[in-house]
């Protein structure tokens, strides 16, 4: 079992930045690979990006790639999500998730986070 808590959100202008983080509880964190996901009122979860196991391997969404980074500190047992040059379509609640492997689906992992709001105004 794995429990996952975000903090770190807030409102930003647009052009600022923000860094998420996600504990985790347990002693197996450093076997799951990690994701963010993120949902905006009125529409469908969206992947975000996900982090290998070990850090070594990372993916990430066209939408957001180089201004969003994941990283992950094992022996923190926490994944975190650096998210520069903010957008108004960037708002929304975020998630952390984790699962056996890295992946785009949401399907494919088993435990998630509570959410945190990101709210980037123009």
């Amino acid at each position: 079992q794995v429990q996952l808590v975000e903090s770190g959100g807030g409102l930003v202008p647009a052009g600022g930045s923000l860094r998420l983080s996600c504990a985790a509880s347990g002693r197996t964190f450093s076997s799951y690979a990690m994701g963010w996901f993120r949902q905006a009122p009125g529409k469908e979860r969206e992947f975000v990006t996900a982090i290998n196991w070990s850090g070594g391997t990372t993916y990430c969404a066209d939408s957001v790639e180089g201004r969003f980074t994941i990283s992950r500190d094992n022996a923190k047992n926490t994944v975190y999500l650096q998210m520069n040059s903010l957008k108004p379509e960037d708002t929304a609640v975020y998630y952390c998730a984790a699962a056996r492997w890295a992946s785009h689906e949401g399907y494919e992992y088993d435990y998630w986070g509570q959410g945190t709001q990101v709210t980037v105004s123009s």
